[in-house]
């Protein structure tokens, strides 16, 4: 495994030896960490079967688990895409940025069929995160890329994580720093008559329902957690070693403590270990801090973590969502 660090302040790390040598083990089929405004993600060629094959062996991911293609522009999405008036609208609205669209599978889509989980649907992203833009568009490929760590494990939002999950399955690791929304991207499924919130993430419910004009529905009762329409809908996912409580009124000595906002829970002062996601209150603060404070927590030796009350609006929503799930039985 390398590690390449590039300056994303100047446009010199396009032109860098590194770059090239990441797009040709790509285009090669090998596994390459990319960082993305969302976290950091594990890239493969998404048109390559076999490259698809090695994200769900490195993840230990269930192949019925549909992966996130990510496209350089809009142009290039509607080769793999069929885009109707509302997937155009949103994409217009969003992209680039952490929004992941299902539709239908055009004529022309390339993406492997393992990568799509044999559905007639694909989830395409523009990503904001400039350098899996760069790496799709300068290898000429869709870039398949669910988040780098082990499946139904916490996301990783730092480089350091990616590596202590999947290094040896990796050929780089582009280190960009911390990621700046920290949770994945919000799905949104368009492959009928009723537009769907798959999975909140970094764009809120709120502002895409502004755009469509009407409300979001959620998944439908067909949509098993055996044959999930998109990534991040099974019951148990971004989970700790240590079990977690949500909506906590207080905190023991043997718990680690995630807090949210100015007012300390009764006990708080006790607690093995404490991260406060936002000391002000802030959900965008809050969600860019969530797995990074998950595995620190984790790391104290806690035997479990409880979890502050935080609002189900916003962002508050993704979080929620994320904190549900890691605290949900575990199979």
């Amino acid at each position: 495994m390398q590690r390449w660090t590039p300056d994303l302040k100047t446009r010199d790390w396009q032109d860098a030896r590194e770059a090239d040598a990441v797009c040709a083990a790509l285009v090669n089929g090998e596994l390459v960490a990319v960082p993305t405004e969302t976290v950091y993600g594990l890239a493969a060629d998404a048109t390559s079967g076999t490259a698809c094959a090695r994200i769900f062996a490195a993840k230990g991911r269930p192949q019925f688990n549909p992966l996130i293609s990510h496209v350089a522009s809009l142009e290039a999405a509607l080769e793999h895409g069929i885009f109707d008036a509302r997937a155009l609208a949103l994409a217009e609205a969003f992209w680039p940025g952490p929004l992941t669209l299902v539709v239908p599978k055009s004529k022309t889509c390339r993406i492997s069929d393992l990568a799509t989980a044999g559905l007639e649907t694909v989830a395409l992203r523009l990503p904001a995160g400039p350098v899996m833009r760069f790496l799709s568009q300068k290898t000429g490929r869709p870039l398949a890329a669910p988040s780098a760590n082990r499946s139904g494990r916490i996301s990783p939002t730092i480089a350091d994580d990616v590596i202590a999950d999947l290094g040896p399955s990796l050929s780089w690791v582009i280190d960009a720093g911390p990621c700046a929304v920290g949770i994945e991207s919000t799905i949104v499924g368009l492959a009928d008559d009723t537009p769907r919130l798959l999975r909140p993430g970094g764009i809120s419910r709120q502002d895409i329902e502004t755009v469509l004009g009407h409300r979001l529905q959620g998944a439908s009762a067909d949509m098993r957690a055996d044959a999930p329409a998109a990534p991040g809908m099974l019951s148990s996912h971004y989970a700790p070693d240590a079990a977690m409580i949500l909506n906590a009124l207080e905190a023991g000595p043997e718990d680690g403590l995630l807090s949210f906002g100015p007012d300390a829970l009764p006990r708080a002062s006790e607690a093995l270990a404490e991260v406060n996601l936002s000391p002000s209150g802030d959900l965008t603060e809050a969600a860019a801090n969530l797995f990074q404070a998950m595995r620190t927590l984790d790391a104290s030796g806690a035997r479990t973590i409880r979890v502050q009350f935080i609002p189900n609006f916003g962002l508050g929503e993704a979080i929620n969502d994320r904190l549900r799930r890691a605290a949900a039985p575990r199979g």
